[in-house]
């Protein structure tokens, strides 16, 4: 609770009214009419303070916010970070490059590659211990094809047809296709202690049905009215 103090004022207004009283009705031309004035005023304050004394109250205190804490954001490993602008650098290249080059089939191989690149890094960023295992991906086979779509996109903005020209085009046509089908098996190797234990849990969980007698059709029970094991 904080205490607040409130000091009246009428004793004030008493004095003012002494002074204007002994003005109007007594001599005040001397220095002992002014002690004389100021004595009554004085005896006039201290009685309107007893009649009218200072009030104090009090006011609850306004509750205390505590100051919430920003805990500072863990530093991100440098490792993921750099697999996270890769990722940022090759998407928007290949975005860039499906923008400029106007042939449909080209696109579509451009898209897949876009959304499996994409796939393969978010799943290293989930689980870096297999960072090593797209090594060669980031390193040799991801810029390679970016480089071979720019220079197909420089071939074909130059609007001419050649022999250098329409072979090295065809050439960067017929290794999409490859790319394509590489890129999706770089994606697909990644789950692959993934797929290993989930085999192994499905062949032990055969075998313990088996042990049981769970696995296999059901055998009738001729009507006995024998327990059953549902399922």
């Amino acid at each position: 609770m904080t205490t607040h103090k409130k000091v009246s004022v009428l004793p004030i207004y008493l004095v003012g009214i002494v002074w204007l009283c002994y003005a109007l009705f007594l001599p005040l031309n001397a220095p002992l009419h002014y002690a004389l004035c100021a004595g009554a005023s004085l005896v006039v304050y201290t009685i309107g303070k007893a009649i009218f004394p200072d009030k104090v109250y009090q006011t609850p205190e306004p509750p205390k916010t505590e100051a919430k804490k920003t805990e500072p954001k863990p530093e991100e490993d440098p490792q993921v970070a750099a697999l996270r602008k890769e990722k940022d650098r090759a998407i928007s290249e290949l975005r860039r490059l499906n923008d400029a080059i106007p042939d449909p089939k080209i696109s579509a191989q451009i898209d897949h590659l876009e959304e499996v690149t994409g796939k393969i890094i978010d799943y290293v960023i989930a689980h870096p211990q297999k960072k090593p295992q797209i090594s060669r991906f980031l390193d040799y086979f991801l810029p390679t094809t970016l480089k071979l779509l720019n220079a197909y996109d420089r071939m074909d903005s130059a609007g001419v047809s050649g022999s250098n020209i329409d072979a090295t085009k065809a050439k960067v046509e017929k290794m999409l296709d490859t790319l394509c089908a590489a890129f999706d098996k770089q994606l697909d190797a990644l789950f692959g202690d993934e797929a290993l234990d989930i085999s192994t849990d499905i062949t032990v969980m055969e075998n313990l049905l088996a042990q049981e007698g769970l696995s296999g059709p059901s055998k009738p029970t001729g009507g006995t009215g024998g327990p059953t094991l549902e399922l």
